[in-house]
């Protein structure tokens, strides 16, 4: 496992060189918000990471409901029954293995590995502009119904989960990168997708957290990029959803 600082955030990651997962630990004053849940195999790394800290964990955030974000969520549940589990309200009928559709929602098939053995409900269920300490809950749907990301408050850093990757290329979820299209394959909404890139460029963040990649200083510029490629591939009608 690789670990990387930036001020309150600290990312963890398994498999950096091929198939990078991260998951982030975020300081508050007086505890520590894990943000996904990564791995199965990420329980320990994840608690030995938090130890050092010194901090108890009292909240597991989770961008949304694909395996590779809550693997390890059941096993934290009951080695941290104390801390709380945070997910969108759309999201956590996912997190139930359903993958129905909604009225009014894209009626594209979810992708993705969904959960169906994880047995950990939410104890929250996340709206647009909910706080979690200092973060702030963004609804950004379109790799799944319920994806949302978080901005750091005090720093401007947003921790977007798979709305971009940054591994191989700097990308909207959603946008085939070469080599690592990963992602994109478990995207549900190619619009969405895009409007919620959008949304989050206009948050101007200082500092970009992915799913899928390294962290992004002064992430803006890459990020417009990204967006504008993804929106000429969905002009074209070439996107990955398409």
């Amino acid at each position: 496992m690789r670990v990387t600082q930036d001020g309150y955030l600290h990312q963890l990651t398994w498999m950096p060189r091929f198939f990078p997962v991260n998951c982030y630990l975020v300081e508050e004053e007086q505890e520590l918000t894990l943000i996904d849940a990564a791995m199965s195999f990420s329980v320990q790394g994840i608690l030995k990471e938090s130890a050092k800290l010194h901090k108890p964990l009292t909240r597991i955030v989770l961008t949304h409901a694909h395996l590779d974000h809550v693997g390890a969520l059941d096993a934290l549940r009951k080695l941290v029954p104390e801390a709380k589990v945070y997910i969108s309200e759309r999201d956590s009928v996912l997190l139930c293995g359903d993958r129905s559709l909604r009225a009014g929602e894209p009626q594209t098939p979810i992708k993705g590995s969904v959960p169906t053995k994880v047995t950990t409900r939410p104890d929250v269920l996340l709206y647009e502009g909910d706080t979690i300490g200092s973060l702030k809950a963004i609804s950004t749907p379109g790799h799944t119904p319920g994806s949302m990301s978080f901005l750091d408050q005090r720093t401007g850093a947003l921790i977007v989960g798979d709305a971009f990757q940054t591994f191989r290329a700097t990308a909207v979820s959603g946008k085939k990168v070469p080599l690592f299209p990963f992602p994109a394959m478990a995207t549900w909404s190619l619009d969405q997708a895009l409007a919620s890139a959008n949304k989050l460029i206009e948050m101007a963040p200082s500092l970009l957290a992915v799913g899928h990649g390294n962290l992004l200083k002064a992430p803006v510029e890459a990020m417009k990029h990204a967006a504008e490629e993804a929106g000429r591939v969905l002009v074209k009608g070439g996107f990955i959803n398409g």
